[in-house]
């Protein structure tokens, strides 16, 4: 009879195997936070070229993307450009009080997210349709070119996309309005009145995503198994029953982390969108942040009253980032960045 011994790995393999990361338990703050860095250099020493991979980036986001964050101190001071950011007195909270007290900061905000949640109730949907319909063609060539087809809006900028509506909208020589024209009707000046320009916002918002967004489902599509549809075909499951019992719920996870994603976003209403296709007539229901920013910053050139409102919109997109992330994390067991 013979005595198993453990199973152990080479002394050689397991001076090669990387140490495990430090617990975030025991020791002092300090103390922990000195154990961190000494892994990290360890393994930075372990494992260099990956490191030097990974630098490009690193230094990409602190040139481009945290060194500018200094700027954000235009929003406490009274910029002159000829005292620069450092030599500008401070003034405290002033822009802010003057951003809150204004008269037309009710309105710029809630454009701004009447635009958002109108764009998230029904591109998002869009999306998920045309996924659903594309998921359901057989025909490999017909679905090929329609979802070429689809997604080519996509990579067409707002400048191109706003002469396309132009054309198609103008009360005097557009297609839409000849047709209308035509059928008795009165043309409808649909980028300058009120009563429509969000209409004509959110439809070419799905216009120009639906198809690029669902790209995203029809991938979460392809990870469902074949045997569920085929199981649910032998119990004689109709086509609609099977998108309704077995596709959206496979894709559920994915249409609840999209959504959470652009409700984090929800103060981006698109301002290259807005700022094409609006003017001085349509402000009351298309003036969001964004081109209220840029009209105060560069056209009144109120650097930092426009500083401080972009400052109110990062911090208010951080918070609704973390609680998006966290409602990800509780609803579908991971989170948006991890």
């Amino acid at each position: 009879m013979s005595i198993e011994r453990p199973l152990t790995l080479p002394q050689e393999e397991q001076e090669q195997r990387p140490a495990p990361a430090p617990t975030t338990g025991g020791g002092s703050l300090p103390e922990r936070v000195w154990r961190y860095l000494r892994y990290i250099l360890r393994n930075i020493r372990e494992n260099p070229i990956l490191y030097l991979m990974v630098l490009p980036g690193v230094l990409y986001f602190l040139v481009f993307k945290y060194g500018p964050m200094y700027g954000a101190t235009v929003a406490f001071k009274d910029y002159r450009v000829l005292d620069g950011i450092v030599g500008s007195p401070w003034v405290g909270f002033e822009h802010f009080e003057t951003i809150f007290n204004s008269f037309y900061f009710g309105n710029v905000l809630a454009n701004t997210l009447i635009i958002s949640s109108f764009k998230i109730l029904f591109s998002n949907p869009a999306a998920i349709l045309m996924a659903l319909l594309l998921n359901e063609v057989r025909t490999q060539w017909f679905k090929r070119s329609v979802q070429t087809v689809s997604y080519l809006p996509h990579f067409l900028s707002w400048v191109v996309v706003s002469g396309i509506l132009f054309a198609l909208l103008s009360p005097s020589n557009g297609l839409i309005n000849d047709f209308i024209r035509n059928t008795g009707g009165k043309p409808i000046a649909f980028l300058s009145d009120p009563n429509w320009f969000r209409q004509v916002l959110i439809a070419s918002d799905m216009w120009k995503s639906a198809g690029f967004g669902a790209i995203i489902y029809l991938a979460a599509m392809s990870n469902i198994s074949p045997t569920l549809y085929e199981a649910a075909a032998v119990d004689g499951a109709s086509r609609w029953q099977r998108i309704w019992h077995i596709t959206l719920p496979g894709i559920m996870p994915v249409i609840v982390l999209v959504t959470l994603i652009d409700i984090g976003y929800i103060l981006n209403a698109g301002f290259e969108q807005v700022f094409v296709l609006y003017s001085v007539p349509v402000y009351s229901v298309g003036d969001i942040i964004d081109t209220w920013v840029y009209r105060r910053g560069l056209e009144s050139f109120q650097i930092s009253v426009a500083s401080a409102m972009g400052l109110f919109k990062g911090v208010v997109g951080l918070v609704l980032i973390v609680s998006a992330n966290w409602a990800a994390r509780r609803l579908t067991g991971s989170g948006i960045f991890n």
